[in-house]
This record gives C-alpha cells, structure tokens and sequence, in this order.
C-alpha cells in the first residue's frame, strides 16, 4: 500500500510546479497579454513581439514566485480546508527553505528579465505586486479584516497594468480602465467562492465576508458588486478603446453576472454559488477575449 502512494504522489518538479498556482497564473499572464495588445495599435512589429514574450515571462515568473511565498504562509491554513490541502507545503512533502529558495529564484529571475528585457518601470511595478499579494494582503489584510479581498484586489487586478506599461513605459487611461474592472470583479468572484467554503473558512479562523457578516449580507455584497461592475465594463467602449462588439459581449456577460447575484440573493443554495464562481471566471476571460478581438478586427 504505501508503494502505490508513493508513486502516486507528484514528483518533485511538479510539487514546485504546483506551489505556483498554474490556473491562477496563467489567468494572470493572460491579463497581462491583453494589456500589451491594447497598448500596441495595429499588429505588433516583431520587436515588440519579442518585448511581449518577454514580458509574459517576466510576469508568470514573478506571479509563480508570489504564489510559492504564499504556499509558505499560509500552510497551516491551507493544511484545515479541503479547497487547498492538497498543496505540498500544506502536506509537508516540501519544506519551508525549499519553497522560500524557489520563490526568491522564480522572483529574481523574472524581475531580470522584466528589467533587462522589457522596462525598469514594468519590473517595479511587478515587484510591488508580489510584496502586495504575498505580503500586505496574506500577512496583513487577509488575518485582519473581512474586507481583504476587496483591499488586496489591488494586487490581483495589477496585470493588464503591467502589459501596458511593458509596451508603452508609462500607465495611460486605458491601462487604469483594465485594472478597474479586474479591480471590481475580484469581490463577486471571490465571496461565491467564500459562500459554498464558508465552513473551510470558519475552521481557518480566517475573518472572511460570509463568516464575519453572515450568508444574506455577502450574497447581498455580490449582487452590488456585479451591478457596479457592469457599470466597469462599459468603460472601454465608452472610453473609445473598443467598438460595438465588444459592447455587446460586455453587456451579455456582465448582465448574466448580475442575474447570478440576483438569484445568490434570493434563493440561495451552494450548487448555485459554485455556478456563480465558475461563471466569473467564464466572465473575465470572455469579456478580455472580446477585447483582444475587437482591438484586430476594428483596429
């Protein structure tokens, strides 16, 4: 029997891949990409191809370096909820000085490459974005107050900033518009989450919305949150980063995550809660695709 387990376990390259948080990465990178895409009017040259690739190296290195430190921090968290306690740090198949070396290595690496190869104002910017993630929102907010995901969404909502900045040099409107809505989305995506895991949560000691104010007050926060984030996503549009196109997918998007609240709010059950999670995601990664295609088709 303990043969079989050991070969099931993961190796230990993928037990460091794992403390990067892929999904949540690669999300992150693709943020990213889509700032460096509306940064750049036209197709991009293939020098600014080679900027780009950089970058999304740079921002996945330091990304997956922020998520290792937190793998650290929080694995005694991690160790008391199902969600996560599968992580090696949590299960102790990888020590403290591993993961630490390896953060500092992923963050080192990447802040490299975004100096030398992309711009100093893009790797300090990345920079401050792991220190915020893995420092003032995990150690700071997240123990300390129920509106931590709201604060430390800064964070999350950095990465089209950061492809922006790698393209251009400087943060312009458009770059602030795209950090907004990620900024606005960040509470409605998590707090469904955070309703369905809410025992997770409880036993964590962790002062989240749904164990601080209760079921009703944070289903409540969500359907506020998709009305004031719909009013975010008509920015690009408004603004004239985007056409009619993107329009439409925005408002069918954003309208279905307002519908989502709506029925959080009135007739609340967990099966729907995880429909409203996984929504969101289907959310922002359709409403930045239609920006991406818009920004080629009407360019």
């Amino acid at each position: 029997m303990s043969a079989v387990l050991a070969d099931s376990r993961p190796s230990k390259m993928g037990q460091f891949y794992a403390l990067t948080k892929p999904r949540v990465v690669q999300l992150v990178v693709f943020c990213a990409l889509i700032g460096m895409v509306m940064a750049v009017p036209g197709w991009p040259s293939i020098q600014q191809l080679g900027v780009a690739a950089a970058a999304c190296l740079g921002i996945w290195l330091v990304a997956g370096g922020a998520a290792a430190l937190n793998c650290i921090i929080e694995k005694s968290i991690d160790a008391k909820m199902k969600r996560t306690a599968w992580r090696p740090t949590a299960r102790g198949q990888l020590d403290d000085w591993q993961t630490l070396l390896f953060s500092a290595a992923l963050c080192l690496t990447g802040s490299g490459l975004l100096y030398w190869l992309v711009n100093p104002l893009t790797m300090w910017l990345t920079f401050a974005t792991f220190i915020g993630y893995a420092v003032v929102y995990t150690v700071i907010l997240k123990p300390l107050t129920p509106q931590n995901i709201v604060i430390g969404g800064a964070s999350g909502a950095m990465p089209p900033l950061l492809g922006w900045t790698a393209m251009t040099g400087n943060v312009g409107p458009e770059a602030l518009i795209l950090f907004l809505i990620i900024f606005v989305w960040t509470p409605p995506h998590f707090w469904a989450l955070a309703l369905y895991r809410v025992e997770d949560y409880r036993k964590s000691g962790l002062p989240m919305l749904p164990v601080t104010h209760g079921n009703p007050f944070t289903r409540l926060m969500v359907l506020l949150y998709t009305v004031i984030l719909l009013a975010a996503c008509l920015l690009p549009f408004i603004y004239g980063m985007s056409s009619w196109l993107y329009l439409g997918v925005a408002m069918g998007l954003s309208l279905t995550f307002c519908l989502y609240g709506w029925w959080l709010w009135r007739d609340y059950s967990d099966a729907l809660a995880r429909k409203a999670f996984r929504f969101s995601l289907i959310h922002l990664s359709g409403l930045f695709a239609a920006l991406l295609i818009d920004h080629y088709l009407f360019f």
